[in-house]
């Protein structure tokens, strides 16, 4: 963007971008009238698309009635037929909703309700929560705490506690001669490793993101690896968190990415998707043992002010019934399984493609200098940043993160909305095309003739 106005906002860098005007569907516009793609539904959040004309009105309806009442004061309607209507989708039992204002926060409630917990049964010696390097589960410190991204954790290490990692099941990476299933067991047993190293008695829970985001991007683990996690936690009596913030609400073809494998957690965190882009919206949903035992032994020791907000219950039971409407679920099955097909076939083309990966519309591609050995590009092409910058504009918008702890591997989600159509996902693949072709060119890569 030259020459933007001064601004007295500012967010993580310098970086200006043009001025958004409107969105629809799954454009948006900015005001010179310039239009993009939300490829990424912007941080995978607009799982329904920009301006849904049915949960706008119904926040109309309910900005009407009122727009704010303190949980502690009143109950509202909206925030108890949501909590409802999630509760029938999640697994038997997990019935106990909790809301918040984004994944940072549900994050934040599934450790401190685990802790909590723990604390009720008399199992005060339990407050380690093992995680996966990399991974990324918020940024307040305590969900900065079981981060794996120390570029993330690192300036803040004197102000929380670091919590015990396990490596992520980057099988795409291993050159070991087993077969997928036995990686996905291998992985899965690092669990039970650590939890024996920090000693059983002190480990609370273990969390994950069933399938991955941005860290990993879309890294999906193989299919042995999610019972055997859950037998583990089972057998140490660890709760298992299930961070669906970026995979849950139906991007990856069911509405928890866990439905997939049958995974049955004691606590989900959701945000993103679940409010769709409308409003500042999260959950936390419990197995209703944990939450009764918690509340029995003095309630619940945490809350946030918007916590159950009218207005904002309104829109996420719109979004959900947009959700219904359009069978949207199926759609990001159907439509993913299309744009991942697509996204494999450039690697015919572009031999610095190493791996695409996902599930339904939770997907993801890989740069390296070499496939063979996954051998990550140079650092100093930024290809994380310098192939975004082309494809916006192109008028593509897609995200990019380092893979590889947030230091080195560039990794690109390329998430449109749930209601993408096939005419969008030709445009999505004709400009990110060329993005790759005039990203190859500038930094010297390899492209071979098409087949």
């Amino acid at each position: 963007m030259s020459n933007p106005p001064p601004s007295n906002l500012f967010y993580q860098t310098r970086l200006r971008r043009p001025v958004l005007a409107r969105g629809e569907g799954v454009y948006l516009w900015d005001s010179a009238g310039r239009r993009y793609l939300d490829g990424s539904s912007g941080a995978m959040v607009s799982n329904i698309g920009h301006s849904n004309p049915a949960v706008l009105a119904a926040m109309r309806r309910q900005m009407d009635l009122s727009t704010f009442g303190y949980r502690l004061h009143f109950e509202n309607e909206p925030a108890e037929a949501l909590a409802t209507r999630i509760a029938q989708r999640m697994p038997e039992g997990l019935d106990r909703v909790f809301f918040v204002s984004g994944g940072s926060e549900a994050v934040e409630s599934c450790l401190k309700l685990a802790r909590q917990y723990k604390l009720a049964r008399g199992e005060g010696q339990r407050w380690k929560v093992i995680s996966r390097f990399p991974s990324y589960h918020g940024s307040t410190l305590g969900a900065l705490a079981v981060t794996g991204m120390s570029l993330m954790s690192a300036p803040f290490a004197p102000m929380l506690r670091e919590m015990p990692k396990i490596p992520a099941p980057t099988c795409y990476l291993d050159r070991d001669g087993l077969s997928h299933e036995a990686r996905g067991l291998r992985y899965a047993r690092l669990l039970r490793e650590e939890i024996l190293a920090q000693g059983p008695e002190t480990v609370l829970a273990f969390i994950m993101e069933p399938v991955g985001g941005a860290s990993t991007g879309a890294l999906v683990a193989p299919d042995s690896y999610y019972s055997e996690i859950r037998a583990i936690c089972d057998e140490f009596g660890i709760l298992l968190i299930s961070d669906e913030v970026m995979s849950g609400a139906g991007r990856t073809g069911r509405y928890l990415a866990g439905e997939h494998w049958g995974l049955r957690p004691d606590i989900v965190a959701l945000s993103k998707g679940f409010g769709a882009g409308y409003v500042p919206l999260g959950a936390m949903v419990a197995d209703r043992l944990i939450a009764e035992t918690v509340i029995d032994a003095g309630g619940f020791v945490h809350g946030h002010t918007y916590a159950g907000n009218p207005l904002a219950c309104a829109a996420g039971l719109a979004v959900l019934d947009e959700i219904d409407r359009l069978d949207l679920i199926a759609a990001a099955a159907r439509q993913g399984a299309a744009l991942k097909g697509r996204l494999e076939g450039l690697m015919a083309c572009y031999p610095f493609i190493g791996d695409v990966r996902g599930k339904g519309l939770l997907l993801a591609f890989e740069l390296v200098a070499d496939r063979e050995t996954m051998e990550p590009l140079p650092t100093g092409l930024n290809a994380h940043l310098r192939l975004v910058d082309i494809a916006y504009e192109a008028g593509l918008i897609i995200y990019s993160r380092r893979t590889r702890g947030g230091r080195i591997g560039d990794h690109f989600l390329v998430c449109p909305p749930l209601i993408v159509s096939d005419s969008e996902i030709d445009e999505i693949m004709e400009k990110l095309d060329r993005a790759l072709a005039l990203f190859a060119a500038e930094a010297g890569l390899p492209v071979e003739a098409r087949p």
